[in-house]
This record gives C-alpha cells, sequence and structure tokens, in this order.
C-alpha cells in the first residue's frame, strides 16, 4: 500500500478519530418508572398514545381470545370425528374450562401485586400456558379500567419517588464545603 493510499483512508480531523470521552453522569433525577408490556412509561403521565394502546392491547387480545376459542372449538370437533368417547370429549372441556379460570384469577392477581420469591407461579406456568384464554380475557378485561398492572406499578413508583424526595431534601449541601466547628 503506498503512501498515497493511506492518506486517502485516514480521516482529515485527527478530533474525529478519537474516541469520544463518555458523558459525565447526569444529577440523579429520582426513580425511573417500570416500563409495563405495550405500554412502555406511556402510563406515567399517560400520555404517548396511551389510550390508543389500551384501546389496541384491548382489542388484540378480545381478538385472540376470540380466534383461540374457534380454534379450540375445532379441536373439540376433531375429537368428535375421530369418535373418542364422552369420557374424553368431555374430560378435555372440563380441563381447558379449569385452566382458563386459574389461569384468569391468576393473572387478575398478578396486575395487583407481585407474586412472592416461593410462590407457586412457576408451577403453575403449565397451567396458565393452557388455559391462556383466561389470561387474555383477564388483559381485556383490565384495559377498561387502566393498563395491566398500572394500579401497580404506579403505587411503587410513587412510593419510591417519596423515598428518594425524603432522601434528597435531608441533604444540607456539600459535606465538604462545610466549615468545621469551632473548639471550645
Amino acid at each position: 500500500m503506498s503512501d498515497d493510499d493511506q492518506r486517502d483512508q485516514t480521516p482529515a480531523d485527527p478530533a474525529a478519530q478519537a474516541p469520544a470521552a463518555p458523558a459525565a453522569p447526569a444529577a440523579a433525577a429520582g426513580p425511573e418508572p417500570e416500563p409495563i408490556r405495550f405500554f412502555e412509561t406511556t402510563w406515567v403521565n399517560h400520555d404517548g398514545g396511551y389510550a390508543l394502546r389500551r384501546v389496541a392491547v384491548g382489542a388484540g387480545s378480545l381478538i385472540t381470545a376470540i380466534a383461540a376459542a374457534v380454534l379450540l372449538r375445532l379441536s373439540y370437533e376433531g375429537l368428535e370425528i375421530g369418535n373418542v368417547g364422552p369420557f374424553l370429549s368431555i374430560s378435555v372441556v372440563v380441563l381447558f374450562a379449569i385452566a382458563s379460570a386459574i389461569a384468569f384469577v391468576k393473572t387478575w392477581d398478578s396486575f395487583s401485586r407481585r407474586p412472592a420469591p416461593s410462590s407457586d407461579e412457576a408451577a403453575l406456568k403449565g397451567l396458565k400456558a393452557i388455559g391462556f384464554i383466561g389470561s387474555l380475557i383477564a388483559y381485556f378485561l383490565r384495559c377498561f379500567a387502566e393498563a395491566p398492572g398500572e394500579k401497580l406499578r404506579r403505587a411503587e413508583y410513587e412510593r419510591a419517588t417519596a423515598e428518594f424526595a425524603r432522601r434528597r431534601s435531608a441533604r444540607t449541601g456539600n459535606p465538604a464545603a462545610r466549615r468545621p466547628k469551632r473548639k471550645k
């Protein structure tokens, strides 16, 4: 490679070659709100298309629940065509009904409180997956009032903001700039 080729490849401005210095950390502005799926942080001030997102999530969950119910109906008709017997047909319907009811209740409860670390939520994951229609209906119904989980996250965010304000107000300034106490 000749010297002319090397000059063509190097930038003219040496400052462009130097990596940018990391930005100084901003002053602590307080706790950040926790984003909610499909809503990000628009739930804090109800801005950024919050109402439209609530309508879209509610409609999407209802449409998905209806499509899933139609799919389950087709599956049930497949069992009827397969002539598997009434016991298995009724068992499948009861299983999906119970799983959907449990998924609805667990999903609805998750909107208002966080599960305990040692709770049975992990054990119920499979059951909630089978009864996903119940979870979808819980999302649909919750979208009438608020974003799913907004009440819980708002309470946590307001508590963290109040705690942050309390801690900030307790400070009286830069401790290094204080005058030493007089000796008596």
